[in-house]
């Protein structure tokens, strides 16, 4: 038993650490072309945040506990956005735009809806997976066509001081121009190997923790679904909240909220979808009459909250953000008291 706690919570540690090297490294090389921030936020962040229930749900699979891969992947979702998005918002509110209102959340709503249909009779098939990922390309096309084509007309003032002081670092560059080329290179090596060592990091650390889950579970004699919407996913969405607080801070405000958009579309189409290809799930009734909903109707609140934020100053503000953790609050309660049941 400690053997396994051990395994989870140093499994945990090394997740965060690598998430976090494997976000740098991207980012850095992102920011090399000039990518908008809530592409940024998309792909780079709320992809590579997604990356450890990836990789526990995938290994998950492979070792015949699929059921903790889908409870990782819709617990993290509920976490992202009442925990992780109601926390950073309480810290630092952020600024809504209209493309968010007008295309990412109610294609973040279809998503859900569309993983709450394929659930109606319990199972997830292989079918259904391949569907998933169809559907995750298609998703990654669109944010990357739309956000470019929007992200110049949405920020035209930061453009004008970009393109200030991009005409000022030309100028310097020009009188020491032998320095600059000198400093790219190692820039987009240490990108790589940032890149490259946090992935395999993310994949040692999230086998432990996929190992040490499935030994509580067994001890402890709960359904290895709990196991997943708790300790998995708790633990696989901390790099979501660390990354989330250090761009609200920064005020990098589309990366934060493209953040946990991002992850959230990647864990419903790419976790479930890459876990279900591999090995198909009968899911217990109770996730779609309890986690499922709450992922719903969690979604469905978000989607209000910045409509009403868009509509008035366009912020969204900290009253959102308590309202989200009161609803992560009585989630839990929820869930503490169906187990105990």
């Amino acid at each position: 038993m400690w053997l396994a706690a051990l395994a989870i919570l140093i499994g945990l540690a090394i997740l965060v650490w690598s998430a976090d090297v494997f976000i740098d490294g991207a980012t850095a090389l992102a920011k090399k072309f000039s990518v908008p921030s809530f592409l940024i936020g998309v792909l780079i962040l709320g992809i590579g945040t997604s990356a450890p229930e990836m990789v526990v749900s995938v290994l998950a699979a492979i070792e015949g506990s699929p059921e903790l891969a889908l409870g990782n992947a819709y617990g993290s979702n509920i976490i992202n956005i009442a925990l992780v998005l109601g926390a950073t918002v309480l810290i630092s509110p952020i600024i809504i735009r209209r493309g968010i209102v007008k295309r990412d959340l109610p294609l973040l709503l279809l998503i859900t809806v569309i993983a709450a249909w394929q659930l109606r009779d319990g199972t997830l098939s292989q079918a259904d997976g391949i569907v998933l990922l169809i559907l995750l390309v298609a998703v990654l096309g669109l944010q990357i066509i739309m956000s470019i084509r929007e992200g110049y007309h949405e920020h035209e003032d930061d453009i004008v001081v970009a393109n200030a002081d991009s005409e000022h670092s030309n100028n310097l560059e020009h009188l020491n121009n032998s320095e600059s080329l000198e400093k790219l290179e190692p820039s987009v090596t240490r990108g790589l190997v940032s890149l490259i060592i946090g992935m395999l990091m993310l994949v040692a650390s999230s086998r432990a923790i996929v190992w040490g889950a499935v030994e509580l579970a067994t001890l402890w004699g709960l359904s290895e679904l709990i196991i997943g919407l708790t300790i998995v996913a708790v633990g696989t969405s901390l790099p979501e909240l660390v990354s989330s607080l250090s761009a609200a801070r920064k005020g990098e405000h589309d990366m934060a909220l493209g953040n946990i958009i991002g992850s959230n579309i990647f864990n419903t189409l790419a976790v479930v979808g890459l876990a279900t290809v591999i090995a198909p799930i009968a899911a217990d009734p109770v996730i779609l009459s309890r986690d499922v909903m709450a992922m719903g109707l969690l979604t469905i609140l978000l989607v209000t909250l910045c409509v009403f934020a868009f509509k008035t100053k366009r912020q969204f503000g900290r009253t959102s953000g308590a309202t989200l953790v009161l609803f992560f609050m009585g989630y839990t309660a929820w869930l503490i008291q169906s187990v105990s049941v």
